[in-house]
């Protein structure tokens, strides 16, 4: 085996295709052997390294790992975790990608391997909410409650989430993977129910800027990753308001605060605004971050999740500090709204967000816009 393993390697740079590559690591593992896919990923990160590799090393590593992870079998998950743990490959990026290909393809009974044999913490750390958004009470599953409930892990940035699924998370849309490929469905764009539209003769007060730079940073925590690694726009702002704001005015007044995405609204182009249940602004802000923009695949589940929450928290305009309970009880109490114009602002292709959310004494309005094109 060392001997067809150090062949492939040597020979990878001169390939045109890597096809045949990936038949023979697939004959391998559909006859049991998944230690040989593993040991090729090491030996190909060994070899090649984790950073500017050449083409075909991250294609036929990312084929290794996604057949290892996604395939029926004990053995599978063991060696999907024996390859994304070994030291010649480890990195976070890594390990919430592998947590996601594995809480998507297996049940959490046959996942124990990665609390109780060797895993990073990060992965673990993913892994269990990666579960715990697919719905699995992981405090009642053994071989996972006992590390998921450890006190040793509240230092961890996920470990402020709760270890279960709110209601407002039952919708999140989780990518589908296969050995080729994977799926996600992409729920932007405003609501089509309960639209609301501009009133010509609404009495809107006045409003004054409150926006801060940690605030801004905060709401966009979602869609961060649009900007920073696509070619995404954001626009998080926050507006005090003189009176309180009839819920039914806020589209006129979404075009008195001279917003940049809504540039040109009404005038040339129609504004787009319904009433969106919190949920649906939930399943927005978690798809944003955990699938990413255009030329980006963001932040998967786990951390998708907590971005989610603190872009939620930050538009709610919930306390410092609040736990995702209290979180949750504020962001209730708000009106939440999204919106949508066909402005130059938007890229208009598949990539869009608008929210627009009330608070509960109707004096304060947060917005938040992103787009991303291709």
């Amino acid at each position: 085996m060392a001997d067809e393993i150090q062949k492939i390697v040597t020979g990878l740079p001169d390939l045109k295709s890597v096809t045949d590559v990936w038949a023979v690591v697939d004959g391998r593992v559909a006859q049991g052997d998944a230690a040989f896919a593993a040991d090729l990923g090491i030996a190909l990160a060994r070899t090649y390294g984790t950073g500017e590799q050449i083409w075909q090393q991250r294609s036929v590593f990312d084929h290794l790992l996604r057949l290892l992870a996604t395939t029926a079998g004990p053995e599978n998950v063991t060696q999907a975790l024996r390859l994304a743990s070994s030291d010649e490959v480890t990195s976070r990026k890594l390990d919430r990608y592998t947590a996601s290909l594995l809480a998507s393809s297996h049940e959490a009974t046959d996942l124990v391997a990665a609390f109780t044999g060797r895993a990073s913490e990060e992965l673990r750390a993913c892994l269990v909410h990666e579960l715990v958004l697919r719905g699995v009470f992981v405090e009642d599953t053994p071989g996972i409650a006992g590390w998921a409930t450890s006190p040793h892990w509240s230092h961890h940035p996920l470990g402020r989430l709760p270890l279960t699924r709110s209601d407002v998370e039952g919708h999140a849309d989780l990518p589908s993977y296969s050995i080729r490929g994977s799926s996600h469905a992409m729920p932007y764009g405003p609501s089509e129910s309960r639209e609301l539209t501009v009133i010509a003769d609404a009495r809107i007060p006045s409003a004054e800027e409150t926006t801060t730079q940690p605030a801004a940073e905060a709401m966009g925590r979602a869609v961060a990753n649009w900007s920073e690694e696509s070619n995404g726009r954001i626009e998080a702002r926050v507006f005090g308001l003189a009176e309180p704001l009839d819920a039914e005015s806020v589209p006129t007044a979404l075009l008195t605060l001279g917003l940049e995405c809504l540039q040109g609204a009404a005038k040339k182009v129609p504004l787009s605004v319904a009433v969106s249940p919190l949920s649906e602004a939930w399943r927005v802000l978690f798809a944003a971050a955990s699938t990413g923009g255009a030329y980006n695949s963001g932040s998967y589940g786990a951390y998708g999740r907590l971005a989610a929450w603190q872009s939620m928290a930050a538009l709610a305009g919930s306390p410092d500090g609040s736990i995702v309970a209290e979180v949750e009880a504020h962001a209730l109490d708000c009106l939440w709204h999204s919106f949508g114009a066909d402005t130059k602002w938007f890229d208009q292709v598949a990539w869009d967000v608008g929210l627009a959310v009330l608070s509960p004494d109707r004096r304060r309005l947060a917005v938040l816009a992103a787009t991303d094109t291709d």
